[in-house]
């Protein structure tokens, strides 16, 4: 979809959806209402004005500090609405109109979130994981990949990485992996279907052994440090959702030449 309208509009979609996104991020890990009350700033605790909450525009205009008690807001809000804006125009790009649509768009959303709370908390929430299983299954009803397929994908997404969280465990007697990360593998399944699991699953493990590679390297970790999987598992599957099959299709034909 290259309509300048369509894209316009998912761009201002995608700004206002970045800025609720923000009160995902900051709300469910501490457990709290994401209605009640309504937002305010952290450090005074007073509700914000209308024009306070203005995605982007609010943060350049007051400078990166509350309107009332002055205190600095991260960085994090802007760069959450851009990003939001950004990927939501991408999507609608290249995805027809449709059920796939707003299949895709939804577990971008929640991609979003999770990859933002795992990199700031290093924890991805129940509360986002297992509701987006229910609803990635529910969206594979009417969208790609179906729901054998998806019900095939979160088992498929679960086993493998308790799998290896396990094995993990039996050898070091530590945990290596998160139940957390288990669950969001299973949701991406569940959006995106078995294939889609196994190439997110090859492309976070490898990017996220290049950053750990590259932070030994600069002395700013060791073998022990715990890295954010859930950000790499993010980030894999959303190219898996976008250019997933032609990279599987290159791949089988790649060996198929030979």
């Amino acid at each position: 979809m290259t309509n300048p309208f369509a894209l316009t509009n998912a761009a201002i979609i995608g700004l206002a959806v970045g800025s609720f996104l923000n009160v995902c991020i900051y709300r469910i890990p501490k457990r709290e209402s994401l209605l009640f009350p309504g937002s305010h700033c952290g450090s005074c605790g007073k509700p914000l004005r209308w024009f306070d909450n203005i995605p982007v525009a609010s943060y350049l205009a007051l400078r990166g500090r509350c309107g009332q008690c002055g205190a600095a807001i991260s960085i994090r809000y802007p760069v959450v609405e851009v990003t939001t804006a950004v990927l939501t125009v991408l999507v609608v790009a290249l995805t027809p109109f449709g059920p796939l649509l707003a299949s895709r768009l939804i577990l971008t959303w929640i991609l979003i979130v999770l990859f933002a709370v795992d990199l700031e908390l290093q924890i991805l929430p129940n509360a986002i994981t297992l509701p987006g299983i229910v609803v990635g299954l529910a969206c594979s009803v009417l969208a790609p990949p179906g729901l054998r397929d998806a019900l095939v994908g979160a088992a498929v997404g679960a086993g493998v990485l308790y799998g290896i969280a396990a094995a993990y465990y039996l050898v070091r007697r530590e945990e290596g992996l998160g139940m957390g990360d288990v669950k969001m593998l299973a949701m991406i399944g569940a959006f995106l279907g078995w294939r889609a699991v196994l190439l997110t699953l090859v492309m976070s493990s490898f990017s996220g052994a290049l950053v750990g590679v590259a932070l030994m390297a600069s002395k700013r970790g060791g073998l022990q440090y715990a890295l954010p999987f859930g950000t790499f598992l993010a980030a894999g599957a959303f190219i898996a959702m976008l250019v997933g099959e032609p990279i599987l299709a290159w791949y089988l034909g790649y060996f198929e030449g030979l």
